[in-house]
């Protein structure tokens, strides 16, 4: 009888493999030097959890360190028997309780330049929203009562004066964001119809969504006219039919055409629609709600667009206005209320948290505090300001140079709005550069990003850049103590 682990003479008289057991001798010790669950939750640091913690959660967590380690050892991965000991295990019980336990969602330190960094969460809100969050998550509030009438009320109140007196518009309701604002638009005034639109206005925007079809989906049919590059007034009046019920015009927000172009004047626009009876509809996108070409900006504001005569703009709260995510409508009274009364609304609308945000927004723009708006003071933020700033965080690093043995320098730069705004404009700054001797930019990058206080910076001509446009004042402490800890 053959025992596992000799050698054995194959029928065709060759040597046969040496057989393996599924755990082998060494396997079955270090699996019994596991400790039990029981044992573990009489551990000292296991048992002060276990006077915050739910149990369940607890015994979950030590059977699941169990079987990592079970895994670990049948896989044959090398193990130190002082790793498998209560102590050690005990530990691992501890770091997967503070893991697990860990936020997620939590704050970097922006260095990359880009303003409204879409990944990023986009616009930082202002401060006086974290007052407005108290309140509203932590007691109850009027969010849908009438004070004043003793009876139910609506949440459109607290955001929709603001936002009609900063925009001239006659009525605005808030959704959660600027393709939901599409969306419950066309499903309200043209499921079932057709939509004219421009060709060239049919855009993706982030993560692969396309407009065309977030439109589809609202029920309506797209009609559409012209051609990627060039579309006349004309080609909107042959495509009126019957069917038509909406003409809408969508600000190319996250993209441009050059050269051969052509698109009709918003007043022609403006006056098709008065002679046909339809309503024209502007997907503004951006939401700005200020001028900011002195700043060196050109985007068209939402009051631009209603006294234009639009019938209705939709645009976002959380790009260029600097808010909350939401997607705004606002624009005649008639149609607002036709949208607010269609069922996608109430799927769509945004909670008290968010109509907090937006109502703290818009009242520093009531106000004209525009500093107090983090977006729009890093937009307006002058090239002097961030030379000093600059200046300021090279000689910190600067006298740490030859422990680093890495060159900064300070270099001229371009910041960017971003957030799918103003695509093809960009602001000046000063950024450092900055090259290692012990590490490559991409490595430089990796370190910063996986730190204990994370930095999002950006490399170019293989250096790695920071821009304290998009820094904090206060984190710049912070990203020093970051970048020092990257380059040693």
């Amino acid at each position: 009888m053959a025992i596992a682990g000799d050698s054995l003479l194959c029928s065709n008289g060759g040597m046969a493999e040496k057989a393996k057991p599924a755990a082998g001798a060494d396997q079955t010790m270090l699996l019994r030097r596991l400790p039990s669950v029981d044992e573990l939750l009489l551990r000292p640091l296991v048992a002060d959890l276990g006077r915050t913690l739910d149990r369940g959660f607890l015994v979950e967590t030590i059977r699941g360190e169990l079987a990592q380690l079970r895994r670990e050892i049948v896989s044959g991965a090398p193990q130190e028997e002082a790793g498998l000991a209560a102590e050690a295990v005990e530990l691992r019980v501890v770091r997967s309780v503070e893991r697990a336990l860990a936020p997620s969602l939590r704050g970097v330190i922006n260095a990359s330049g880009v303003i409204l960094h879409t990944n990023l969460g986009r616009a930082p809100l202002p401060a006086a929203a974290l007052e407005e969050f108290r309140l509203s998550a932590t007691q109850y509030s009027n969010l849908e009562y009438d004070v004043a009438a003793g009876a139910r009320g609506k949440r459109d109140v607290h955001t929709s004066r603001l936002i009609e007196r900063l925009t001239g518009a006659e009525a605005a309701i808030v959704v959660n964001n600027c393709a939901a604002a599409v969306l419950v638009t066309l499903a309200a005034l043209a499921r079932g119809g057709e939509v004219i639109v421009s060709r060239g206005e049919l855009i993706e925007i982030g993560d692969g969504f396309r407009i065309p079809e977030i439109m589809e989906q609202s029920g309506a049919v797209l009609r559409e006219v012209g051609t990627t590059n060039r579309t006349r007034i004309a080609d909107y009046e042959n495509a009126i039919n019957e069917k038509t019920c909406v003409i809408l015009r969508v600000h190319p927000s996250n993209f441009t055409v050059s050269g051969f172009t052509e698109k009709p004047e918003v007043a022609e626009l403006i006056a098709l629609g008065q002679r046909t009876r339809l309503p024209v509809l502007e997907d503004l996108g951006s939401g700005c709600l200020v001028d900011l070409s002195p700043v060196g900006i050109s985007e068209p504001t939402a009051r631009e667009s209603v006294e234009a005569g639009f019938s209705l703009v939709l645009f976002s709260g959380d790009k260029m206005l600097g808010g909350p995510q939401a997607g705004i409508i606002a624009g005649k009274k008639e149609l607002v209320q036709k949208v607010r009364r269609h069922p996608l609304f109430r799927a769509l609308r945004v909670d008290k948290l968010a109509i907090a945000a937006m109502e703290a927004t818009l009242r520093a723009y009531l106000r004209g505090a525009w500093s107090e708006i983090p977006a729009l003071r890093m937009m307006q933020m002058s090239l002097e300001e961030i030379s000093q700033r600059t200046d300021a965080l090279y000689n910190a690093l600067s006298t740490r140079i030859g422990d680093f043995n890495a060159e900064i320098e300070i270099a001229d730069g371009r910041s960017l709005v971003g957030g799918g705004s103003t695509p093809a404009q960009s602001l000046p700054t000063k950024v450092l550069r900055i090259a290692s001797a012990r590490h490559s930019a991409n490595d430089l990058e990796l370190r910063l990003r996986t730190g204990a206080a994370p930095v999002i910076a950006r490399i170019e001509d293989n250096r790695l850049m920071i821009d304290l446009r998009t820094v904090f004042p206060e984190q710049e402490t912070a990203l020093a103590e970051a970048l020092a800890c990257a380059l040693r």
